[in-house]
């Protein structure tokens, strides 16, 4: 693909000059500089077409073409309930997704309120139910987003732990596959206090957060109905600057249930069964011993 060509059909302007950043999973980063000095944020997939298909395409042998449509869905969903929070999606197709540049700095304690915040804001515009309109991904794996307005455990145990099980098989052996098993079996006893459901980012860790001018924006989501606890365990998982003020500020603004705390290894299984599927044995330890908190909790 001839991306500064397709960049300029889709955007109806000319590409000055494209600055490559490098790659992650099945996409190239590239800055994109227009005429008027503006600068633009493009993610431009690298397989050839519909017949790739992603890593972990065992997990439904989906192929990569809806990525970035879930990714544009997925901000302008979250923007719905928080528009301050979430970055624009300036333009998007089954190739490329683009967004504005935004100036990143360290993070702060103020912008981890304005995050605080924002999180309860966006939490608090629910939706009918969990799940979501359109097929999801997180990564290059496919989500399956069928919505539900039943109870959060049965679905997040049908939908978000229960696919990715045979994928991660071989790494986690018998008694790997049979801890997570236990936690699907009990989930009615585990996921706490009944609460509807959440606008959630879905993929909040730290490097989906951008911070700057006192305040952050969110990129990257895999977006969904779900539980307002998956957001803040996953900011947890491999740490976020201003964690503790992230949290109180949100516990100010949107009280959270009693035993959340003890609740957030079970809201990490998921991510951490995906990192097993992407990258293998490395993460095994840590999802078995979030598989054990979360029973022993």
């Amino acid at each position: 693909m001839d991306l500064p060509a397709h960049l300029r059909r889709l955007l109806g302007e000319p590409i000055d000059h494209l600055e490559p950043l490098g790659h992650s999973h099945a996409w190239t980063l590239h800055r994109a500089h227009l005429p008027d000095g503006r600068a633009l944020f493009v993610k431009a997939r690298t397989d050839t077409g519909p017949d790739a298909v992603g890593v972990g395409a065992g997990v439904g042998g989906t192929t990569l073409d809806g990525v970035f449509t879930a990714e544009a869905a997925g901000l302008r969903w979250l923007a719905a309930g928080n528009p301050d929070l979430i970055a624009p999606v300036l333009a998007s197709d089954s190739h490329v997704l683009v967004l504005p540049w935004l100036p990143t700095e360290a993070a702060s304690a103020t912008a981890a309120e304005y995050l605080g915040r924002g999180l309860a804001r966006l939490h608090a515009a629910a939706p009918a139910g969990y799940g979501a309109t359109w097929p999801g991904f997180i990564a290059t794996l496919p989500l399956d987003n069928s919505p539900s307005p039943g109870e959060w455990g049965t679905w997040y145990a049908e939908h978000r732990l229960a696919p990715y099980l045979p994928a991660a098989a071989e790494v986690l052996g018998r008694d790997g596959v049979r801890l997570i098993e236990r936690v699907i079996d009990r989930i009615g006893d585990l996921a706490g206090p009944a609460e509807p459901p959440s606008r959630i980012h879905g993929d909040l860790w730290s490097g989906n957060v951008l911070w700057g001018s006192g305040r952050a924006v969110l990129i990257d989501p895999a977006a969904h109905g779900g539980h307002r606890e998956t957001d803040l365990a996953m900011l947890a998982l491999f740490g976020v600057p201003y964690l503790d003020r992230i949290l109180a500020v949100y516990q100010e603004a949107a009280p959270l249930s009693s035993g959340w705390r003890q609740r957030i290894p079970l809201h990490q299984l998921h991510p951490l069964l995906v990192h097993v599927v992407l990258f293998g044995g490395s993460y095994r330890g840590m999802l078995l011993a979030a598989a054990a908190s979360a029973l022993a909790g």
